[in-house]
């Protein structure tokens, strides 16, 4: 696990995958950095590898991820995602495993043992509790508990699994912190999830589908604090 890391509870993750990037990535990261500033929230964005740099050196608060990494060392690779280059452009970690770009649990641990190596934060997504049991014993920073069937779904995880992945995890590594993915598509799901018991959430579609992304992500992050204050600051 990278110690370096500074990230606190409670924290979000927005992921715009392939769908946006250059000037339209920094207009929206813009806005969530403002947005993270203002609700004293920390917020992970993975851009595309070609917008790290771009958004590290024009944000103040919101932790740039890259979108997947290899666990390569410097030398031979062409295409392929260097750790060191990763680090350089400016993220601060990278996600890993996610059901788009999935890995086996031998990449995922060696990636992870780079990741530290270079001094990179790491989220690695996990689909099933066994799973997230294997993930947890590699020691990332933070875990996505999201179940494949529900990513850009609109349906969320059920009470049980959201519980169930936080006391896995927790046996495992008091450290690692966990964030519940799939299906947040408004306010009312962060809302609810947070409520549940979670220290994080996140959404991809819910954001950049939305008629007004920006409105979005406002009511996202109010409604992430709002949950949260509610239990933790009474």
């Amino acid at each position: 696990m990278y110690k370096g890391l500074k990230i606190s509870a409670p924290f979000f993750e927005i992921g715009p995958k392939a769908y946006l990037y250059g000037e339209k990535m920094l207009s929206l990261a813009r806005v969530i950095d403002i947005t993270a500033m203002k609700y004293d929230v920390d917020i992970i964005v993975t851009p595309q590898y070609t917008d790290i740099s771009l958004l590290a050196s024009n944000t103040e608060r919101i932790l740039v991820f890259a979108q997947h990494m290899d666990y390569l060392p410097i030398g031979r690779g062409l295409g392929s995602v260097l750790p060191e280059a990763v680090k350089a452009a400016g993220a601060v970690g990278v996600m890993l495993n996610h059901a788009e770009k999935s890995l086996r649990m031998e990449e995922i641990k060696k990636t992870i043992e780079r990741a530290d190596e270079v001094g990179l934060g790491t989220i690695v997504c996990s689909d099933t509790i066994e799973q997230m049991k294997q993930i947890a014993m590699m020691n990332p920073n933070l875990i996505v508990a999201e179940p494949t069937e529900l990513i850009g779904t609109g349906q969320t995880s059920d009470i049980s699994y959201v519980k169930e992945s936080i006391e896995t995890v927790k046996r495992i590594n008091k450290d690692i912190m966990v964030l519940q993915g799939a299906g947040i598509k408004d306010g009312k799901d962060v809302y609810n999830v947070i409520k549940a018991g979670a220290m994080a959430t996140g959404s991809t579609s819910g954001i950049i589908k939305a008629k007004d992304p920006y409105a979005m992500v406002e009511e996202m992050i109010y409604n992430l604090r709002k949950a949260w204050d509610e239990i933790h600051c009474k």
